[in-house]
């Protein structure tokens, strides 16, 4: 069995109105249900997007640095991260193309080594 992660940034999502968010929560976590169900399911989540609510980790200088937000200045950020574990990449595959249909933009696929 591998392990992939599943994630998109929030960019991605693109702007929609209210409605239309209402809209996916009964399709994505359908899609979270059905991977719960065949056993394939780590861990599902969203993230704040609120990036002054993020911290950094950084003990590269030797001296451990916790700062408040995230590490580097970006214009993209993660946004949403599901963990799964299958037998092989073509099941990889489809559990990434129906999160992507349940929640309506594109997800990112890696294998966690």
């Amino acid at each position: 069995m591998t392990k992939y992660a599943i994630y998109f940034n929030q960019q991605w999502v693109g702007d929609h109105d209210e409605e239309w968010f209402l809209g996916r929560v009964e399709p994505s976590t359908a899609v979270v249900a059905d991977m719960a169900e065949a056993g394939v399911l780590l861990f599902a989540g969203g993230l704040v997007e609120d990036l002054a609510e993020a911290f950094s980790a950084d003990g590269t200088s030797g001296t451990m640095v916790v700062t408040d937000g995230p590490y580097t200045e970006t214009t993209e950020y993660l946004g949403g991260i599901t963990i799964i574990e299958v037998p092989d990449l073509e099941t990889a595959k489809m559990w990434a193309a129906r999160v992507a249909e349940g929640c309506g933009w594109p997800q990112e696929v890696r294998e966690i080594k």
